[in-house]
């Protein structure tokens, strides 16, 4: 089985309760990769026998730091309407006192799409194929397991090569495929939306403590275009925005190899001088 596979297995364990298990494979610095929270999040939803349609939205909110264990995902169809169906759903893990305790909210929005007029105002920046860029090296002792489940070839904008408090841009280009390589779906195209380091570290060359509090992920895909994108790489972009008083924001565009766009997403994230 595939890693994501693994990380987002959910156990149906009541109407409308998932029972699932943080995965090593994503673990992040102090907790899991918030990506594959929100690939977890979004799979109750899709697993859910209630639910209609296919994503078109997925807003998570960070509200505790996730401990390594078994957790459990509520899903709710809040509201279901003649097209779109409207989702709350909370992450719990047990507390100190082994009561239930809320870790992450979330509200996701899924839709049966029809077949309309469709553009994109974003288009995909032109740059090289995935192949004339080498697989990203992180150097030093950052690490976490997480960059182990991607390839990732950096086009502009990796981590600072010296920490020394220098002006630079925030953009950041790369093409991306989950690693080993695995065929596009929903939650995995949620989690990637999520793999951009903090635009802060890149703005400042400074390595300060940042954490997601807010992510969102606009999904413009359907289920075929991402059967046609298929195992091939994403090319992910992100630009910070505005920084202030403990926190920044950052949007992203995410495109298959054909140019299609895929999915866009914005974040704020803490962060801490």
């Amino acid at each position: 089985m595939h890693p994501l596979d693994t990380a987002i297995a959910l156990t149906s364990a009541a109407p409308g309760q998932f029972s699932g298990q943080t995965s090593p494979a994503y673990w992040n610095m102090v907790g899991p990769f918030g990506g594959c929270t929100a690939a977890q999040l979004l799979q109750a939803v899709l697993q859910h026998p209630d639910c209609q349609g296919e994503p078109v939205s997925l807003t998570v909110h960070f509200a505790a730091a996730q401990q390594d264990g078994p957790f459990t995902i509520q899903a709710t169809p809040a509201r279901t309407n003649r097209s779109t169906q409207h989702w709350i759903l909370a992450l719990l893990q047990p507390g100190a006192d082994g009561q239930p305790q809320l870790v992450t909210t979330a509200m996701a929005v899924t839709a049966q799409r029809r077949k309309t007029w469709s553009a994109s105002d974003q288009p995909m920046p032109r740059v090289a194929p995935p192949s004339a860029y080498a697989q990203a090296q992180v150097a030093g002792d950052f690490k976490p397991p997480w960059l182990s489940r991607y390839e990732m070839r950096v086009i502009e904008g990796t981590m600072p090569q010296k920490w020394d408090g220098a002006d630079h841009g925030s953009l950041t280009q790369l093409w991306l495929r989950d690693a080993p390589a695995r065929a596009l779906d929903f939650p995995a195209l949620a989690a990637m939306a999520d793999v951009f380091f903090p635009r802060v570290w890149l703005r400042r060359a400074r390595l300060v403590p940042a954490g997601t509090v807010a992510l969102t992920v606009y999904f413009h895909a359907d289920s075929a275009l991402l059967a046609a994108t298929g195992k091939g790489h994403v090319l992910a972009q992100a630009r910070g925005q505005g920084y202030r008083n403990g926190f920044f924001d950052h949007n992203a565009q995410l495109w298959s190899e054909a140019g299609d766009l895929l999915a866009t997403s914005h974040q704020v994230v803490y962060f801490k001088e």
